[in-house]
């Protein structure tokens, strides 16, 4: 079953005029305990959908939008405009074989996505520059963290620069929507917020696979992923912030890639305070009262009953920028 949102599928579900708001809402809580509890508002929305005959992803296009795109599926082609490059990094497989793995983050006039690029196929990316249009075949389709992500494999082929393809003005953002906090609501993607820094925790380390990045497990003195057996893990961390605008408060989660955009520091860097906390202490003070800009999504945190925003992007507020959209809004 491919991964559609919730507020997709409720917005798919109303678009039919076949139920109402309230109506659809009920319906919802009605098929969670019909279930004993069993199965999450995602699961109930899709099962009324299916009840009401209504299709929540159309069939695969031959080329397809990349908002049309959900975790899940396979043999995707899609093109977009790079907006940035992240950078390749070589990591151990269990036997002592080096692998490679980098990404880049392209966008449409509909959304973004990172397309992720393995072993021989990260050569691509040694030439790829922002807004150079890349046209992506035969990628599958995963989840990560919430968000979706285009896997570049062994069967799939990739074009720089191909030519009859161009794409519109895309937005550093991608097709984010600006919220305050007290607007957002549980399983919102593509949601933005600007807010200052008004608490910072201590990061938090793990050790994960270095092909997957999924949690390493240790055995036997050794470490193992469920998905690629007996690895040499690697380092990797999340970070959370309280970010306040006003209007409210949320607890904001910057896993690796966000957390190393956010100090601006290399990944090594942040490794070494695993084992000397006490030297983050500054850092933490220097991110105090910093305005930021996320990029992401709302979630549920069903151990403490409190939305968390999961962040996909980060920037410094610019203030020219934000005068310029209050001026626009008036």
């Amino acid at each position: 079953m491919y991964k559609v949102p919730l507020p997709e599928i409720k917005e798919k579900i109303l678009a039919s005029e076949k139920i109402t708001p309230i109506e659809l809402e009920a319906r919802i809580k009605e098929k969670i305990t019909e279930l004993s509890g069993l199965i999450s508002e995602e699961g109930a929305a899709h099962i009324i959908s299916n009840e009401l005959g209504i299709l929540l992803v159309e069939k695969q296009k031959e080329r397809m939008k990349i908002k049309e795109i959900y975790a899940g599926m396979r043999n995707v082609a899609t093109f977009g405009k790079v907006v940035r490059i992240f950078e390749t990094r070589e990591f151990t497989k269990g036997e002592g074989e080096k692998g490679k793995v980098g990404s880049a983050l392209i966008g449409d006039e509909s959304a973004t996505i990172r397309v992720v690029f393995w072993n021989d196929q990260t050569k691509q990316l040694a030439g790829l520059k922002e807004d150079d249009i890349i046209l992506v075949k035969d990628a599958s389709v995963k989840e990560n963290r919430g968000g979706k992500e285009l896997h570049v494999g062994d069967r799939s082929e990739v074009v720089i620069n191909p030519e009859n393809l161009t794409v519109g003005i895309v937005r550093q953002g991608g097709n984010f929507q600006r919220k305050t906090i007290e607007q957002l609501q549980d399983g919102e993607e593509g949601t933005e917020i600007m807010g200052t820094v008004i608490q910072v925790f201590d990061p938090r380390f793990f050790l994960v696979c270095p092909q997957c990045a999924k949690k390493a497990n240790e055995m036997n003195g050794a470490f193992e992923c469920s998905q690629h057996g007996k690895v040499v893990p690697s380092v990797s961390y999340v970070m959370n912030l309280i970010m306040d605008d006003s209007t409210g408060t949320i607890r904001s989660v910057f896993w690796k890639n966000q957390t190393t955009r956010l100090l601006e520091k290399a990944e090594e860097e942040i490794a070494s305070f695993k084992d000397n906390l006490s030297s983050f202490e500054e850092i933490k003070t220097d991110l105090l009262g910093e305005q930021l800009k996320l990029m992401g999504r709302v979630k549920r945190n069903e151990m403490f009953d409190r939305l968390e925003f999961t962040v996909q992007m980060v920037e410094k507020a610019k203030p020219e920028e934000e005068i310029a959209r209050l001026e626009k809004v008036k």
